[in-house]
């Protein structure tokens, strides 16, 4: 394979292979893919995770969407798909040039400026901006250790009946191996912790892509 290509998604099991070819992305996806695996930061959504999000948008009738980390826009669209067309996605994201990747992306696909908000700062920053309660779901893309110590306040973003969403904590499968004490793992553990104790969720991480952990804020 060329260095110039991006890796096929989802490694090499073929349940996985066929989840991904079964999630059709758009050549705007595709671009943004491409440009993403040159990013450094957190890898993009697979496919089949990217499809996923989309699923719990239109499941939600998702009108307003938070997105932590912007993943080179690749999360933002497949988002967009799910939502309702008058829908707005707020994405945030500390690093510039996944901030810009994903400005590119959204202008590759046409997505009206009114429905897409792009932030520059991190979860520390901007998380106070915004409204407890105002949103149908909020997705978490980007490094865990940039939300972990948020995820009280990004929790209590989403309104009864939504979601949140965390990606890629079976990365390497390091988050079961107790051993494993690198600060990334650590925090992802914290996370799915602090979920599956929160009496006002309920969750599951579902293995696909690098894991989607989702928990749905019920009354």
């Amino acid at each position: 394979m060329s260095a110039q290509e991006p890796p096929p998604p989802s490694g090499t099991d073929p349940g996985a292979a066929y989840a991904d070819r079964f999630a059709v992305e758009s050549p705007e996806m595709a671009a943004a893919r491409h440009r993403a695996h040159f990013l450094s930061g957190t890898p993009p959504v697979e496919p089949a995770v990217g499809a996923t999000l989309a699923v719990l948008a239109t499941t939600a009738g998702a009108r307003s969407v938070v997105s932590i980390g912007s993943g080179g826009g690749l999360a933002a669209l497949w988002l967009l798909r799910g939502m309702r067309p008058d829908g707005v996605l707020t994405a945030l994201d500390g690093d510039p040039e996944q901030l810009g990747a994903a400005r590119k992306a959204l202008a590759e696909a046409k997505i009206p400026a009114s429905r897409a908000r792009l932030i520059f700062g991190t979860p520390a920053e901007v998380i106070p901006r915004l409204s407890p309660g105002a949103y149908d779901l909020v997705c978490c893309a980007g490094p865990p250790r940039d939300y972990s110590e948020h995820l009280p306040a990004l929790l209590s973003l989403v309104r009864v009946g939504g979601s949140l969403t965390s990606h890629g904590l079976l990365a390497g499968g390091r988050v079961a191996d107790r051993t494993a004490r690198d600060p990334q793992s650590v925090a992802y553990r914290e996370i799915a912790r602090t979920v599956r104790d929160d009496e006002t969720l309920l969750s599951a991480v579902l293995p696909i892509g690098s894991g989607l952990l989702v928990a749905t804020k019920r009354a």
